[in-house]
């Protein structure tokens, strides 16, 4: 891999104050993984701006509610060493330690187990020190938390949906009053989506995930199979709309009126979304007209639930008779709770899009004023900025941010680190001669193809029974995801967007290879093994 490391850190972070570059204690783990699916690439100062807060009271809030955390651990601690999320060189990334003493206040995991599951890592030499000064909270919490939260992410899904639709609706005819107290009124509803959407992955998912897999291992059975074919998930209802679409039982227009909060890098505010960029739907719907009638999602869903029941059947089988009762329990929390993942992510995706709308409004009006040079500098400005709370900072400053922000971007640095991360440019591909990448298994199955390298799934050039390799997804890649034959991932877990649509799509996956985008490239021909985690490199492209 042709890299270089950075001469001189200081003057790529200089010019903009520390926007998008914070700081860290000497002795601080972090990690991008799994974070960088939610928060890709590079954020601009207003995406940071209200990402860093809301993501911060959002993590403390549920493990709060799991009774982990006091209530005056909610907030955001002013010493910026202390938080759990924070940015180095526009990247966002986790503070490991913090997730590792969560995990030893918890009952049935350790630091080791909780860190390794949401952040995919531990550092080398880690000891746990477990503390039961908590449980008593816990088992009181816990329990009332994991009943409750399904039932409010099922509540909270129409109701976002219908203000989303008209949120987006009216943005074009505020005047800047009125975008600024929308965009105000917009992140109040993503603090409160963000944090319904984590209390269920930490509470409720989390454990039903770690639940069933246990006793799969017990009877001997492939684990992934329990926990798809449950019915239509929010990722894979954009494939089966899709479909619809391409064959002529549903309008565009109608798609997009439902899924148009999608996009390549949405976690980004800056970022374009089909409802302002269609033609990269036009195109997957071409692509979907192509493939016969019988490669329909609706027979890959028949498919995945007849292989569920299968393996159910095979799970209890496998288990002794005392077993059999709480194992067909937490089957049937499974069918409740694993497409919860994707109802909540919904949401909180529909209040993103309303602030990107807002933003993008207030930069029209700021812009026709002549206080921006351009409607899209509201991005590189900060939330308290943008709605009038902090002083309008002058045009050379936003042009220094830019300039930050593009230097950034050609940089990357660790999946995991100690301290402040030392960057590297950002190099080219390596591809030389045969090898093996290995990561972790996500979804079983063992196939051979072409490989498609994407960067942005609004320009990939996928085909039918090409393996897809990203560096991260989001559910706006569902699309593409459906017509590749295999799915290789840089970063993210088991519950990881990726993992889990390959799973409800019967594909196999590998997750976590760190740097399967660099190593390979478009035309190689390899073979992918989802349970073992590896992914072989028969033959380079040409050239």
């Amino acid at each position: 891999m042709t890299a270089d490391r950075s001469a001189s850190a200081d003057d790529v972070t200089a010019g903009a104050g520390g926007l998008l570059h914070g700081v860290s204690a000497p002795g601080s783990h972090w990690s991008t993984n799994n974070i960088g699916e939610a928060m890709p690439g590079v954020l601009t100062p207003l995406g940071w701006s209200v990402w860093g807060p809301c993501g911060e009271r959002a993590a403390r809030t549920a493990f709060h509610r799991v009774g982990a955390l006091t209530a005056a651990e909610i907030a955001e601690p002013a010493d910026p060493t202390e938080r759990f999320l924070n940015i180095f060189y526009g990247r966002t990334a986790a503070q490991v330690d913090f997730m590792m003493r969560i995990g030893d206040l918890m009952p049935g995991t350790s630091g080791e187990a909780i860190a390794n599951q949401i952040l995919g890592s531990t550092p080398a030499g880690y000891r746990s020190r477990p503390s039961r000064r908590r449980w008593p909270v816990v088992a009181v919490r816990f329990p009332a938390w994991f009943v409750r939260t399904p039932r409010l992410i099922r509540r909270c899904r129409p109701v976002t949906d219908a203000w989303w639709r008209a949120e987006i609706a009216a943005a074009e005819t505020l005047d800047l009053a009125e975008a600024r107290r929308h965009f105000l009124a917009a992140r109040q509803r993503f603090q409160e989506t963000l944090t319904l959407h984590t209390t269920g992955v930490i509470i409720c998912m989390q454990p039903v995930y770690d639940m069933v897999s246990r006793l799969a291992a017990a009877a001997g059975v492939d684990g992934s199979s329990l926990l798809t074919g449950h019915g239509s998930h929010e990722e894979t209802a954009v494939v089966s709309d899709l479909w619809e679409v391409s064959r002529g039982r549903l309008g565009l227009s109608a798609f997009l009126e439902r899924h148009g909060y999608h996009g390549a890098e949405e976690g980004e505010l800056s970022s374009r979304m089909w409802r302002e960029s269609p033609d990269a739907v036009a195109r997957l719907v071409d692509q979907y007209r192509d493939l016969p009638d019988e490669a329909s999602p609706a027979a890959v869903e028949q498919n995945r639930a007849a292989e569920r029941r299968q393996a159910e059947a095979a799970l209890l089988d496998g288990l002794a008779g005392w077993q059999r009762a709480p194992a067909r329990l937490a089957l049937a929390l499974a069918a409740r709770i694993s497409p919860l993942r994707g109802v909540g992510k919904v949401a909180f995706l529909q209040s993103l899009d309303v602030l990107r709308a807002m933003a993008r409004r207030i930069g029209t009006c700021l812009a026709k004023d002549g206080l921006l040079a351009d409607p899209e500098d509201a991005f590189f400005l900060t939330a308290d900025e943008l709605v009038g709370e902090a002083p309008l900072p002058e045009q050379s400053v936003v042009a220094d941010r830019r300039r930050q922000h593009d230097a950034f971007r050609t940089l990357r640095i660790p999946l995991t680190f100690q301290g402040v991360p030392t960057p590297e440019r950002a190099g080219g591909h390596d591809p030389t001669g045969r090898g093996i990448l290995t990561g972790t298994g996500a979804s079983p199955g063992v196939v051979e193809g072409r490989v498609v390298v994407v960067d942005d799934p609004a320009t990939a050039d996928v085909e039918p029974g090409d393996i897809l390799v990203a560096h991260t997804t989001d559910p706006s890649w569902a699309s593409i995801m459906f017509l590749a034959k295999a799915l290789v991932v840089d970063i993210g877990g088991l519950l990881s967007h990726a993992a889990v649509v390959a799973r409800e799509l019967g594909i196999p996956c590998v997750m976590h290879t760190t740097d399967g985008t660099s190593r390979l490239r478009t035309g190689d021909r390899c073979r992918v093994d989802g349970s073992a985690g590896t992914v072989e490199v028969l033959s380079r492209a040409a050239g």
